[in-house]
């Protein structure tokens, strides 16, 4: 098997541990060099929704590369960007909804605040500069999207180069037990705190991703939240990086509460990480306004709709409706939840087990009856991962959500086309990892 080395050419996000070499992908399945199978447990980082190996998509790809691999967006478009756009229009709940192509979520994210306060500015809103953000959140690593994220450990270091916003809690019902209009009523104290004249938006993930896991706010949380905006002006950007296209059984994670946002992004299940493409959406007669008192919308990328990333994106958007995907997310996310509590339920260190569709949460906890988090210098989520990783099972983990540095969550999120059979093998790969490193 060959492995990256820590010293060698490449550094990585996380430097310490070598990586082996992948092979291929088939399906849920990664194959390493040495032949070595892995179940693809989260899709990456909740990404892979429509499965490896897709010829489809690739096939796709490889037609409009060889016809025009690449033009500037300024003096082209090209015919699967049309199409895409016109398909994602049936599927996205925004009134004649208008799309901006970028390459990822940090990048729709900023460009979604940039796009806020460029409405405002064509509504005639001139002072609106300001969009709130929440803690407990993560919304990309541009510093404009640092700003609006609320993770401590990936803020810290940048405080002094960004203008920071105003933040307000993040519903979580395993450590609060206020309900959602008393959680989103701080969204209102803060409006009139900075003053409504000032606030340009409020941008939040609809389902909490990787920073909290998987937690839904109560139900009346997000009515609340639309009711505030509408009141005083205010653009609510929903951040559906994660949760959109599926992931939660519905298209949209909004869609579980009948919510419609002012702009929207996307990314990671996009084009299933066949290609970096993320997108904004907005409301056409905003769009519409914008084109007529500004000109342009302010705002590029050297890459931004791309004619290839398009055609990715829509052979993705083709197979999530031809197979029906977002329907067996939600059959398939109420067996791997009865899985789960089946298999783990039990052990003294799990805390809440919590998702909705094939996107799935499972805090660890020190003392589940006081909830008390592990201390952050146990590395128990790493450790946990990194077991499930040798099992041959792939993860995804975060930290700090207990209070900014305690607190360990284990994600699942595996591609939308799994089985039940496939279900059954990934939890017990999981159940038989926990149970080796926090031994009950």
């Amino acid at each position: 098997m060959h492995y990256s080395h820590p010293q060698g050419n490449v550094f990585y996000r996380t430097m310490n541990h070598p990586r082996p070499m992948i092979a291929r992908g088939e399906g849920i399945y990664l194959y390493d060099d040495s032949g070595k199978r892995y179940i693809d447990g989260s899709g990456g980082p909740l990404v892979v929704n429509v499965g490896h190996g897709r010829t489809e998509i690739v096939d796709a790809m490889m037609k409009q590369a060889q016809s025009a691999a690449y033009v500037h967006a300024i003096m082209f478009t090209s015919e699967p960007l049309e199409r895409y756009a016109a398909e994602l229009a049936k599927v996205v709940p925004l009134p004649e909804a208008r799309f901006y192509f970028l390459s990822s979520g940090s990048e729709v994210v900023e460009g979604a605040v940039k796009l806020a306060r460029q409405i405002q500015i064509a509504r005639g809103e001139v002072k609106r500069n300001i969009v709130l953000g929440r803690w407990n959140s993560y919304h990309g690593m541009t510093l404009g999207a640092l700003a609006v994220s609320g993770r401590p450990s990936l803020r810290a270091p940048y405080l002094d180069m960004f203008h920071d916003v105003p933040h307000i809690p993040t519903p979580y019902p395993y450590r609060s037990s206020a309900t959602g209009v008393e959680v989103a009523n701080r969204l209102e104290e803060a409006i009139l705190s900075y003053g409504a004249e000032n606030i340009a938006g409020f941008i939040a993930e609809p389902i909490s991703g990787a920073s909290l896991g998987a937690a839904a706010p109560p139900d009346d949380y997000w009515p609340r939240i639309r009711e505030i905006c509408d009141r005083y002006g205010v653009l609510l950007i929903a951040d559906e990086v994660l949760v959109g296209l599926g992931r939660t059984g519905k298209w949209w994670g909004l869609e579980h509460w009948n919510v419609t946002p002012d702009i929207m992004v996307a990314s990671k299940g996009t084009a299933s990480g066949y290609f970096p493409l993320g997108f904004i959406a907005a409301k056409g007669e905003d769009v519409e306004q914008l084109r007529r008192k500004l000109g342009d919308f302010n705002h590029g990328g050297t890459f931004s709709h791309h004619a290839v990333g398009a055609a990715a994106g829509l052979a993705t958007l083709q197979i999530l409706q031809r197979e029906r995907l977002i329907d067996n997310s939600a059959t398939m996310g109420l067996t791997l939840g009865e899985a789960l509590h089946a298999q783990i339920g039990e052990h003294p260190n799990v805390g809440d087990i919590r998702g909705r569709g094939l996107f799935w949460g499972i805090e660890l906890v020190k003392d589940r009856a006081t909830r008390e988090p592990f201390p952050a210098a146990e590395g128990v989520a790493r450790r946990v991962w990194k077991r499930a990783f040798d099992l041959g099972l792939v993860i995804y983990y975060s930290t700090g959500c207990a209070d900014g540095k305690d607190g360990d969550v284990i994600m699942l999120g595996p591609p939308l086309i799994i089985t039940a059979e496939q279900i059954d093998e990934m939890v017990r790969m999981f159940r038989e990892a926990l149970y080796a490193e926090l031994d009950a």
